[in-house]
């Protein structure tokens, strides 16, 4: 099965050709990913108008070049996959309406996709694990801990009451003038700094459950480079320092406490996705959380962390895999489209 997958649910416009083989590994043949950091970084963040504009002028080319670099036409492809959810609604509106026209130019069935679960299951794609694994789902946009059963059978043990994660490493940055996008910026200036210096909140952590929150934090930062204004470089240092410990210690207690919520679930692995997963000091917190309790930490390539396409098409194989019946081409975008209200392929929705 060949899925070529359309992905523009925020500001990258992506495309690629995923093959699904017969043994239920999978390949990716292509997988064009177009950012849009130079049209968002005078604002230091994400301008949905100035997203969508993008997606339209630079769409059609991306899955030409898709289809190109994986030597296939679209008579070759079996299934359009497009994110319909969740996301920015300008943007999702440009990948699921060329995805419809595609569709019914060229007679291919289509799917639409649900961004998150693109994330749960590229781990799948990348390292073949089996269910049940849990998820931890870091991004700009969502921070998550999912029992991950199987494809649509996800239980959501926690989630943020306010700031996701990547919002509070962006919102962090340009405080402190470091630039967009904000995580890999303060990422960098951490390594140069003192991560005790500044005593910063860890919301939520000690406490039952295993939801985030990022708001009290983020303004800890502000109030805390207030007091110590104007900053020198050393203080933006230990500011991004202590900022990024913060985040992590909360984010090491809740993934510890969703697999005690889980201590009946024989899961096969610890899996971190989202573009905040592409933290190295994060990367490493998780391993030793990972190890301690007897399980490999999975975590996809970097060019699979953040958005893609690649993801979406997969998704769509693994779905279409168990239920290969045409779909209608009604399915909405959607602004909103939580994880764990989805359905197991050939279950009535």
């Amino acid at each position: 099965m060949q899925v070529i997958g359309i992905e523009t649910s925020c500001d990258e416009t992506a495309a690629a050709v995923v093959r699904r083989n017969a043994d239920g590994t999978g390949e990716i043949v292509s997988n064009v990913v177009l950012s849009q950091i130079e049209e968002h970084s005078a604002f230091g963040g994400v301008v949905p108008e100035i997203a969508a504009r993008a997606h339209v002028e630079s769409l059609d080319r991306i899955i030409a070049a898709a289809l190109d670099d994986a030597s296939v036409t679209l008579a070759d492809i079996d299934w359009i996959a497009a994110t319909a959810g969740p996301g920015l609604i300008g943007g999702l509106l440009v990948g699921l309406t060329t995805a419809k026209a595609l569709s019914w130019a060229s007679g291919k069935p289509l799917l639409a996709v649900n961004h998150l679960e693109g994330h749960a299951l590229t781990a799948r794609l990348t390292d073949a694990i089996a269910f049940p694994y849990l998820l931890l789902l870091v991004s700009g946009g969502h921070t998550q801990l999912v029992a991950v059963h199987g494809v649509g059978d996800y239980r959501r043990l926690g989630t943020t009451i306010d700031d996701a994660a990547g919002e509070a490493f962006d919102k962090t940055a340009k405080l402190l003038g470091l630039g967009y996008p904000g995580g890999s910026k303060v990422e960098t200036h951490a390594q140069a700094g003192d991560e005790k210096r500044f005593a910063l909140p860890r919301p939520l952590k000690g406490r039952a459950g295993a939801d985030f929150s990022f708001a009290g934090l983020k303004t800890a930062v502000r109030l805390a480079a207030q007091d110590a204004s104007p900053l020198s470089d050393q203080d933006v240092n230990d500011l991004a320092a202590s900022f990024q410990r913060a985040a992590i210690d909360c984010i090491a207690d809740r993934t510890k406490n969703a697999l005690k919520m889980s201590a009946g679930t024989r899961f096969t692995a610890l899996v971190a996705a989202g573009g905040v997963a592409a933290n190295k000091a994060i990367g490493e917190t998780l391993a030793k959380i990972a190890a301690d309790n007897g399980l490999p930490l999975v975590m996809p390539p970097l060019a699979l962390c953040g958005d893609n396409a690649a993801m979406i098409a997969w998704a769509g194989a693994e779905r279409l895999a168990l239920d290969p019946a045409p779909r209608d081409m009604t399915e909405p975008a959607r602004a909103r489209w939580p994880l764990d209200s989805l359905t197991k392929p050939g279950a009535a929705a």
